[in-house]
């Protein structure tokens, strides 16, 4: 079986970029009559953005293209996640954590947190926990999963944040660290700022505190540090590889192959890098499989080319979820 257990729906800030991309997404399914570039088409594509706007992120037919594409990807379980920082309900956390001190990159931090927090998490779960039936009814499990950002000490007030749905699965994951959102391309040159080998000695600390913390049923893109490039010499990181690796088993916590950078990203590699893999398929750590989609035409992306990776690798079992219980499952 084929799994895609990391997708978002949407996610801002809410540009002239992302109207483009959503206008891509919407194209990609039903694409219009008119010449592109033209006033007719212009006007056409206007017409369908401002009902995609006055729907909602949560709209039932947004969720319904990522059906159809799921079916045309052959997909048989998918997880549908919604990152922490999309709820208005988790405000005073990041607020606590993020640096959005009045500098530079605290600005820019603050005007990001303001322009992608506008969602309530109740109104997705409900989303999600509608849609499950008609998943089903076309052959498709659908999963509800939140991804969590982890901040060093943050633990009970995350449990208390998450306690109150229940959820199939929890990712963690880590974006910040110094309370910097290192994946974000406005504040990417902070990495000049830092030796890149403590840089990632530290970075992983978090991680393997995020393991440990028995939150999470899976653990999100491990090396997502590597986004822009900035990466030392990995022969240095071996072992801190091989701590998170033993992190991940002694707490029988999964991991994912995660696409999102691969093609989304300057990086342009897989997480976790392939020696990174291999050091965690020597371990057994179980995997599951992620596009980390945003949009509906890119879910299930590279699913296929993953799944023959751990294929090739010996693994042959995938992890899936529900009730945060992990059920191991024939992979291909």
């Amino acid at each position: 079986m084929k799994v895609d257990y990391h997708l978002h729906l949407e996610e801002g800030p809410y540009s002239l970029r992302w109207l483009d991309r959503t206008n891509q997404a919407l194209d990609h399914f039903e694409p219009l009559d008119e010449e592109k570039h033209t006033l007719p088409w212009l006007e056409k594509s206007m017409e369908r953005l401002a009902k995609r706007m006055q729907n909602g992120a949560y709209d039932a037919a947004w969720l319904d293209l990522y059906l159809e594409e799921a079916k045309r990807k052959g997909l048989s379980e998918v997880g549908i996640v919604d990152h922490l920082y999309r709820f208005k309900e988790t405000r005073a956390y990041f607020e606590k954590y993020l640096d959005l001190s009045d500098t530079e990159i605290g600005r820019k931090q603050q005007v990001w947190l303001d322009q992608v927090m506008t969602e309530s998490m109740a109104d997705f779960v409900a989303a999600i926990n509608e849609a499950k039936p008609r998943w089903a009814e076309e052959g498709i499990t659908l999963r509800l999963g939140i991804e969590a950002d982890y901040f060093p000490g943050s633990d009970e007030e995350l449990k208390q944040l998450l306690g109150k749905f229940e959820w199939d699965y929890v990712i963690g994951s880590v974006h910040y660290i110094y309370g910097w959102g290192f994946d974000n391309p406005e504040t990417k040159e902070q990495f000049e700022n830092y030796n890149l080998a403590d840089l990632y000695k530290n970075f992983f600390k978090v991680v393997e505190e995020m393991i440990r913390s028995g939150i999470f049923q899976f653990v999100a893109h491990l090396d997502n540090l590597k986004v822009f490039n900035y990466r030392p010499d990995e022969a240095l990181l071996m072992p801190l590889y091989e701590k998170i690796a033993q992190a991940l088993v002694e707490t029988d916590t999964a991991t994912e192959i995660n696409a999102g950078l691969y093609y989304r990203y300057p990086v342009q590699e897989m997480c976790p890098s392939p020696k990174f893999l291999d050091v965690l398929i020597e371990a057994g750590v179980p995997f599951t499989t992620s596009s980390d989609s945003h949009f509906p035409d890119d879910i299930g992306a590279y699913i296929d080319q993953n799944t023959n990776t751990l294929l090739q690798k010996g693994i042959t079992k995938i992890a899936t979820f529900q009730n945060k219980q992990r059920t191991m499952k024939p992979l291909g």
